[in-house]
């Protein structure tokens, strides 16, 4: 256990009790905080706006109110928690739906209990759990892809440096990877990824990436150099 770990504060919210004290064990045992369990959404909204928790482990299928929905309302209030998704489902559509409500990550269930203590330490230092390459697959098969000739007004309103480091970022590309590149120092490149998350109003990097692909800025199987 670290101290960061100590920190944190989960939620975790699953419709089945077996699996929320499953997940609460492991995250316990790993001296992370579960700061309370949901069995929908309509309860694991309750307890964010009460308990005010770092991380969401978060159920897609669940009743009263899908975790689909409830990540959406969740990372729309005010100082939001970071979403994590997990699910028994692979499945594009659910893995697209819950990246445009706003999760931070999304794993399967059958998650070691390592991955999933990972996961939520991942997520919370604001980083993404899904791989980059899977999100510009999902966002190119169920998306909307602009023409490149007509970039869409957010793309207009980014400087030509914004948009190099949201094409970077949407690979994958760690900070210091992109500095390397771009001949920048990583506090430049950390003031523009900042830039971005205030410019376009999104929340972390997995949300530059999808913007990017979406915004046509980068497609699956460009160069990566």
């Amino acid at each position: 256990m670290t101290t960061a770990d100590s920190a944190l504060r989960v939620l975790v919210v699953d419709d089945q009790e077996l699996v929320r004290t499953g997940f609460r064990l492991i995250l316990e045992r790993a001296g992370i905080e579960v700061v309370g369990e949901a069995a929908d959404g309509i309860e694991a909204i309750e307890i964010v706006r009460a308990s005010l928790p770092d991380v969401v482990v978060m159920d897609i299928r669940m009743p009263r109110l899908d975790g689909i929905e409830a990540t959406r309302r969740i990372v729309g209030g005010e100082n939001p928690p970071k979403v994590l998704v997990l699910t028994t489902f692979d499945l594009d559509e659910y893995v697209y739906g819950a990246i445009r409500a706003g999760a931070s990550g999304f794993l399967l269930k059958d998650v070691s209990p390592e991955g999933l203590v990972q996961g939520v330490r991942v997520i919370a230092a604001g980083e993404a759990m899904l791989a980059p390459s899977v999100i510009g697959r999902i966002v190119e098969r169920h998306g909307t892809i602009p023409d490149p000739a007509q970039p869409p007004a957010a793309v207009r309103a980014l400087t030509e440096r914004e948009i190099d480091v949201a094409r970077l970022v949407a690979r994958g590309w760690p900070n210091a990877e992109i500095a390397s590149r771009m001949f920048l120092s990583p506090a430049t490149v950390k003031s523009y990824v900042s830039r971005l998350l205030t410019k376009l109003d999104l929340r972390d990097r997995v949300q530059i990436a999808v913007f990017a692909y979406e915004a046509g800025l980068v497609r699956v199987g460009d160069p990566q150099d």
